[in-house]
C-alpha cells in the first residue's frame, strides 16, 4: 500500500478511494476533448473557469483551441507507429482508426520485427532518464507517481491492430500456433516496459485496453481466459506482489472478466456505464475493485440538462459506498451541447463534493 504521508490532500483521497479508506470527496474528472476545445472556443473556457473545482489550475487563455495535446493520432494524415500500424486520421482532434495492419497476412510474421521495449514507444523513442525525472518530481509535489509508457489498446487490441479483428478471430477459433508466438511477443514488451517503470519507483501503472463490445464482449470468458489472462497475470502480478495500483481504463462490456481482472493485479477500473449497466456493476464490481466510471457519453449528446443531472444522480447514489471505491468521469466530445457541458460540470460538482483549490 502507498504511504500516505508526503502526500498532497487530493493524492490521499486519490488513495483512499482505491482502497476503500473512507475518502473525504469522490473524485472526479471532465474531459473535454481537443475537437470540442476546437469547435466551442471561449464558450468552453468559460465554462471551465466557472469550475474550478473541476479544473483546478486553470488558467484564462492558457489554452491554444486548436491544439491537438501533442497527440499525433489527433493529427490529419497517416502515422505509422513503432509496431508498423498505419493509423489514418480524418478529423484533426480526434482519433485516428488503423488503415494498416502490418501482419494481416501471416507470411509477413517471419521478416517483421517488433519493437525494442526499452527503446521505442508508439511515436516516439523513449528517455528513461525523463521518466525518471519525473517520477521524482512528482513525489516531491506530493502527487503520486505514475507510469505506463504503453499506448492505448497494449494488449487485446494491440493484436487486431497487428492482425486485423476478423484475422485475429479466426487465429482464435482454429486456434493457430503463430497466435500463441504473437501473444508472447506483446506480453514480454508490455512486461519489460512496466517492470521498467517499477525499477524507476512509478507508485501506480495507468494503462487502457478496450475489451468489449457494445453489449458483450468479443470473445467468451473461457476464450479470454485462455489467450490473455495469463498475458495480464505476466503484466500485472509483479504490481500486486509489490502492491503497486493498477489503473485500467476499458471501454465496452467486461463484467463476466472483472473477476479475472481483479486477479490479474487490477485495483482500479474504468468502465462505460451503458455498456455494463448499473445492475451488472452492482453485482460484479462495486465493492470489489475500486470503479472510475465513465459516464454515458452517448447520452450527452441527445438529453436535456436535466435528464443528464438525473442520469449522474442515479449512477454516483447507485455505486457510491460510505468507504470509497468509486470516481466518476465525464468525457466530452463535440457533439455535446454547451448547456449540458454545464449540467454535466454543475451536477459533478454538488454530487461528488469535491474542494476547491485554495482549500487544498
Amino acid at each position: 500500500m502507498i504511504s500516505y504521508a508526503n502526500k498532497s490532500r487530493r493524492a490521499v483521497n486519490y488513495l483512499k478511494t482505491i482502497y476503500f479508506d473512507h475518502p473525504e470527496w469522490i473524485p472526479v474528472n471532465v474531459s473535454i476533448m481537443p475537437a470540442t476545445w476546437m469547435r466551442y472556443r471561449e464558450a468552453v473556457e468559460e465554462i471551465v473557469l466557472a469550475h474550478p473545482r473541476l479544473f483546478p489550475g486553470y488558467v484564462k487563455g492558457s489554452r491554444d483551441f486548436d491544439a491537438s495535446g501533442g497527440n499525433p493520432l489527433y493529427e490529419e494524415g497517416d502515422h505509422t507507429d513503432c509496431w508498423g500500424v498505419v493509423w489514418r486520421n480524418i478529423a484533426r482532434g480526434l482519433d485516428s482508426y488503423v488503415a494498416v495492419h502490418p501482419l494481416a497476412d501471416w507470411s509477413a510474421f517471419d521478416t517483421w520485427t517488433p519493437p525494442d521495449p526499452l527503446r521505442e514507444n508508439s511515436f516516439e523513442r523513449r528517455d528513461w532518464a525523463l521518466v525518471a525525472r519525473q517520477l521524482q518530481e512528482a513525489k516531491a509535489r506530493g502527487d503520486i507517481a505514475t507510469g505506463g509508457g504503453l499506448q492505448h489498446g497494449f494488449m487485446w487490441m494491440r493484436l487486431f491492430y497487428l492482425r486485423g479483428f476478423e484475422n485475429l478471430m479466426m487465429d482464435m477459433a482454429t486456434r493457430d500456433p503463430r497466435l500463441d508466438r504473437l501473444i508472447r511477443i506483446v506480453t514480454d514488451y508490455n512486461v519489460a516496459v512496466i517492470q521498467q517503470y517499477l525499477a524507476l519507483g512509478a507508485e501506480l501503472i495507468s494503462v487502457g485496453d478496450d475489451l468489449g463490445f457494445q453489449k458483450a464482449l468479443p470473445i467468451s470468458p473461457a476464450m479470454w481466459r485462455e489467450y490473455l489472462k495469463p498475458s495480464y497475470e505476466a503484466m500485472f502480478g509483479p504490481c500486486r506482489d509489490r502492491d503497486v495500483p493498477v489503473y485500467l481504463h476499458s471501454d465496452g462490456h467486461m463484467l463476466e472478466i472483472i473477476p479475472d481482472l481483479i486477479e490479474s493485479g487490477i485495483r482500479v477500473i474504468n468502465p462505460q456505464i451503458r455498456a455494463n449497466g448499473l445492475a451488472g456493476l452492482q453485482e460484479w464490481a462495486r465493492g470489489k475493485v475500486a470503479i472510475h466510471i465513465d459516464l454515458d457519453r452517448q447520452l450527452f449528446p441527445f438529453a436535456t440538462p436535466a435528464q443528464i443531472t438525473d442520469h449522474i444522480h442515479e449512477i454516483v447514489e447507485g455505486l457510491a459506498l460510505p468507504e470509497g471505491g468509486l470516481m466518476v468521469h465525464a468525457e466530452c466530445e463535440p457533439d455535446v451541447p454547451l448547456a449540458n457541458i454545464e449540467a454535466i460540470c454543475a451536477t459533478l460538482e454538488d454530487v461528488c463534493h469535491p474542494p476547491h483549490p485554495d482549500e487544498l
